[in-house]
C-alpha cells in the first residue's frame, strides 16, 4: 500500500471516524483504522463493535492495497503537518511510514486480517433528505435516556412511512417528538426504527459535513441500521425490544395556555436557575392574568425571582419544572419567535410548541416536579 493525500483531505476524514473508534478496549485491534488504498482513492474504516463508518477520501494511489494504523496517533500526526501533500506507505510487520516535505514518521500498525469486517450494504429501504434527518435528530437527541437498565429508552424511535417522518425520543421524565409530512422516496411500507443515542451522534457528525441537497440513503438488515451519506457510510447495530407507547402519554387537555417570547423566557429561566437547588434543578412558574413569575431557592444559596410579561388569560397555575430540561428545549428551537406553554393543572405534564408556523410538527412533553 502506497498512496498520497492532501492534509485537507485527509484530516477531514479523520476527524469524522474518530468519534466511532473504541478509546479504551481490551480488543487492540479496534484501537486501529484499516486503510484500503484502490481505484476509487483511500478507503478509511472504524469500528468500535456496535458502530462502523467508512469513509473515502481523494487520493493518488501508487500501490495499491491495505493496512491498519493507529487511529489516534495518525489523526494527531497529520493535524500537526503542513498544509501540503501527506504520503503514506506500508512497510514490513506492519509499520506504516507517513511524510510530508521533509517530516517523516513511522507506525507500528497490525495485521489487516484481524481488523473486524463490517456488514455488507443490503438492499436500500428509504432514501430521506440530510436536512430533514438533522432537524430530527437535534430536536429529539437530548430526550434520550442515559440509564443503561432502560435499554429501549437509550435510543430514539424513528417512524418513516410513504407521506412522512417522525421521531420521538424519552428518558420517561421529558418526551420529545417531532414529524413532518414529506414524500419519503422509495419507501412502500411504513418502518419503525430504534436508533441508539451514540449512533445517532455520529450521523449527526456525518451530516454536518453534506451539502444541503445530499439525500441520504437507509438500509437494514436482521441486526444492523445502513445509513449512507455520499461517499460516508455509518453502520449501527439496530436496538431491540419494544418502545413505549409514546401516543398514551401526549396530553390532549391542556386548555391553559401562555405565548412567551423564547428568547425572552430562556435568559430569565438561566438567570433564576443560578440558585436553583442543585440536586432537584428545580423552578417554580406562577401564572396569573398577563404574567409569569419564575421562582427558585436553595437552603444553601439562597432565591430568586422573575416576573415576565406573558399573554396568558386563565385561571392563576402554580407548577415546577426541572430548569434544564425546559432549557434543552429552548435551546434547540432557533433564536427568536414565540414558545407556546400548555398545561392542565399543577400535577399533570406540561406541553412547550414552538409558536410558528413551521413545515415541522413539534411538540415537547415534560412532567411536573412537586415544590
Amino acid at each position: 500500500m502506497e498512496f498520497s493525500s492532501q492534509k485537507s483531505n485527509l484530516l477531514k476524514e479523520l476527524d469524522l471516524v474518530q468519534g466511532v473508534v473504541e478509546k479504551k478496549t481490551t480488543i487492540p485491534i479496534l484501537s486501529n483504522l484499516l486503510l484500503e488504498a484502490g481505484e476509487s482513492g483511500l478507503r478509511i474504516s472504524a469500528t468500535d463493535m456496535e458502530l462502523g463508518v467508512r469513509s473515502i477520501c481523494a487520493a493518488k494511489v501508487k500501490k495499491a492495497g491495505a493496512g491498519t494504523v493507529p487511529a489516534k496517533r495518525l489523526l494527531d500526526i497529520v493535524r500537526s503537518l503542513p498544509e501540503a501533500e501527506v504520503r503514506i506507505k506500508a512497510l514490513e510487520n506492519h509499520w506504516v511510514q507517513v511524510n510530508c516535505e521533509r517530516i517523516a514518521f513511522k507506525l507500528v500498525g497490525m495485521a489487516k486480517d484481524n481488523f473486524p469486517v463490517l456488514p455488507t450494504v443490503p438492499k436500500q429501504l428509504a432514501v430521506l433528505p440530510a436536512n430533514l434527518l438533522a432537524t430530527v435528530i437535534d430536536r429529539t437527541i437530548f430526550a434520550i435516556s442515559n440509564e443503561e437498565t432502560r435499554y429501549t429508552l437509550n435510543g430514539a424511535l424513528l417512524v418513516l412511512k410513504p407521506q412522512s417522518v417522525s421521531m420521538v425520543a424519552t428518558d420517561g421524565h421529558r418526551l420529545a417528538l417531532i414529524e413532518r409530512q414529506v414524500e419519503v422516496e422509495d419507501l412502500s411500507n411504513e418502518l419503525r426504527i430504534l436508533i441508539p443515542k451514540k449512533a445517532m451522534a455520529e450521523l449527526r457528525r456525518l451530516l454536518s459535513e453534506a451539502a444541503e441537497d445530499t439525500k441520504v440513503e437507509f438500509a437494514k438488515d436482521d441486526s444492523h441500521l445502513f445509513f449512507t451519506v455520499g461517499d460516508r457510510l455509518l453502520i449501527s447495530r439496530m436496538l431491540t425490544g419494544n418502545f413505549p407507547n409514546y401516543e398514551a402519554v401526549l396530553p390532549r387537555e391542556n386548555n391553559k395556555v401562555v405565548e412567551l417570547d423564547k428568547d425572552l423566557i430562556a435568559a430569565a429561566i438561566r438567570r433564576v436557575a443560578l440558585l436553583a437547588d442543585e440536586r432537584s434543578h428545580a423552578v417554580r412558574f406562577q401564572l396569573d392574568k398577563d404574567k409569569l413569575e419564575i421562582f427558585s431557592s436553595s437552603g444553601e444559596y439562597g432565591e430568586a425571582n422573575e416576573v415576565l410579561d406573558a399573554q396568558y388569560q386563565s385561571d392563576p397555575l402554580q407548577i415546577g419544572f426541572n430548569y434544564q430540561y425546559l432549557l434543552d428545549f429552548l435551546n434547540v428551537v432557533g433564536n427568536g419567535g414565540k414558545v407556546r406553554l400548555e398545561l392542565k393543572d399543577e400535577q399533570s405534564a406540561g406541553q412547550l410548541r414552538p409558536g410558528d408556523d413551521s413545515a415541522y410538527q413539534y411538540r415537547y412533553v415534560v412532567m411536573p416536579m412537586r415544590i
